[in-house]
């Protein structure tokens, strides 16, 4: 099979002769050129270009284009419905080259040993896990149902259960292919990953894959040959959405582990190895095996574990605690990750109101950047401060690196006083600026008009300025 190209050497001009350079501008780009340059970098979809799409003589230009933007490791699709998620789909190795695509679900298994009670109730909290971070909602992504009785009908019974009280999409865990069909049948609409398909079993994991059209991991550990020809021999028997699994080795082992990890991902990015070009699995929930360690220091290991593997290459891991101590920051790292690196995170310019305010309320300002407005937002609402906050377009950079790279300006602010007619609201003209806008002050003045006051350097100060300083 042929090696996909390597992102980086696809260019706008290649994209663009294959274009039909009609210029209609239905994709919402001004010209054909900068559609090509957006598919260059990854900001919009080929399906976009309508006429590529309906007119025939376009069919092989677009096959072209097709497999040229395709990613070198493939994107598949777990589960059913509004919860479904999607791995892979990576272009680069680093994530300064080109975003990284779809973050890192995080699986938290159950057992079918475990009881009716315990089982239902890590159910529920894996699914009812949420943090707010800068606007958006983090969660648990999947649940993985591991076989431990090797019993098919406490297998079919346990998934059963779960798929009663979730609608997260699962993992079924069996090296037995008898255990994987009943669990399968009990599950048949919800599109489960099947884990996990060996030398042994191959064959017959394969043709429940086909049956049930399923993912299907492949597991080969520590042996890297072996799983490429696992992963050739399932592609050729007709199964094309496949999850790698090398192996993950706690503790002494851990180097082995991002060892092949790195490996297989720079074989798929790097040199083009189509059957290697697939999502990557890691099991950190491995760590409990250790005997003799504390509950604590294994949930410990585990997310030491997990954080790494998020930033080497791990498009999907199993995890066994459900501590929010230990899940949190793996959250927060796996959505920093995954951020655009060439657009900074940002909310949208205009005003908000905290609490109640009136005629009398003070007027803030602050930068657009959603770490700094959250974090502002977030002192406010505890300190229940009745105010009308200015958001104003700085690109996304916060007050002092806007200040100092002159994209938050006197200019900017006398704008956005007007833009949002906060003087309609207020009867007086004061406005509080952050401290790290100082310099800024009497410049603002001689623009709006307004009386410029200089607030503490940090959000956190603004209760405590507020009490004492206005009136």
């Amino acid at each position: 099979m042929s090696k996909n190209n390597n992102s980086k050497d696809i260019n706008p001009i290649n994209i663009y002769t294959l274009l039909p350079r009609t210029n209609c501008k239905r994709c919402d780009s001004s010209n054909c050129m900068a559609f090509a340059a957006k598919l260059a970098g990854r900001e919009t979809v080929l399906e976009l270009c309508k006429p590529l799409l309906e007119e025939k003589q376009h069919a092989k230009a677009y096959a072209k284009l097709h497999y040229m933007l395709n990613p070198p490791v493939r994107e598949i699709t777990i589960g059913a419905g509004e919860k479904a998620v999607k791995i892979g789909g990576k272009f680069v190795m680093y994530r300064h080259e080109l975003a990284f695509h779809n973050p890192t679900p995080i699986a938290i298994d159950v057992t079918d040993e475990t009881p009716d009670e315990e089982l239902i109730l890590r159910v529920k909290k894996t699914d009812g896990f949420t943090y707010i971070y800068i606007g958006k909602e983090l969660k648990l992504n999947m649940l993985a149902v591991r076989s431990t009785a090797n019993s098919p009908s406490k297998f079919r019974t346990t998934v059963k259960k779960v798929i009663e009280n979730t609608q997260l999409p699962l993992i079924l865990c069996s090296l037995d292919p008898k255990v994987i069909e009943v669990g399968l049948l009990a599950a048949a609409k919800s599109r489960p990953l099947i884990y996990a398909a060996t030398k042994d079993n191959w064959k017959d994991m394969a043709e429940l894959a086909l049956s049930y059209d399923c993912p299907l991991a492949v597991f080969a550990p520590n042996d890297l040959k072996l799983l490429k020809s696992l992963a050739a021999t399932l592609v050729d028997y007709g199964v094309e959405d496949l999850v790698l699994d090398p192996g993950t080795f706690p503790y002494h082992g851990f180097s082995d582990t991002i060892s092949n990890f790195t490996m297989l991902r720079r074989s798929a990015c790097r040199k083009g190895d189509h059957s290697l070009g697939f999502p990557l699995i890691g099991t950190p929930i491995t760590v409990w095996t250790q005997q003799d360690v504390t509950s604590e220091n294994l949930i410990w290991n585990e997310a030491c574990l997990a954080s790494m593997m998020i930033a080497r290459y791990a498009d999907l891991l199993i995890m066994h605690s459900v501590e929010g101590w230990a899940l949190l920051p793996n959250i927060v790292l796996r959505e920093n990750l995954y951020t655009d690196p060439r657009k900074p995170v940002a909310v949208e310019p205009g005003i908000k109101e905290f609490g109640k305010p009136d005629e009398n309320s003070p007027v803030l300002m602050t930068a657009n950047f959603a770490l700094t407005y959250y974090t502002v937002a977030s002192d406010l609402e505890s300190a229940s401060v009745d105010c009308y906050l200015i958001i104003v377009d700085t690109e996304g950079l916060a007050v002092d690196c806007s200040v100092a790279g002159r994209k938050l300006t006197a200019d900017k602010i006398a704008e956005a006083l007007k833009k949002t007619q906060i003087e309609e609201k207020v009867k007086h003209r004061k406005l509080i600026i952050p401290g790290k806008a100082a310099r800024l002050s009497s410049e603002i003045q001689e623009l709006s008009g307004w009386e410029v006051i200089v607030g503490p350097q940090d959000s956190s100060g603004i209760p405590n300025f507020l009490q004492e300083k206005w009136r």
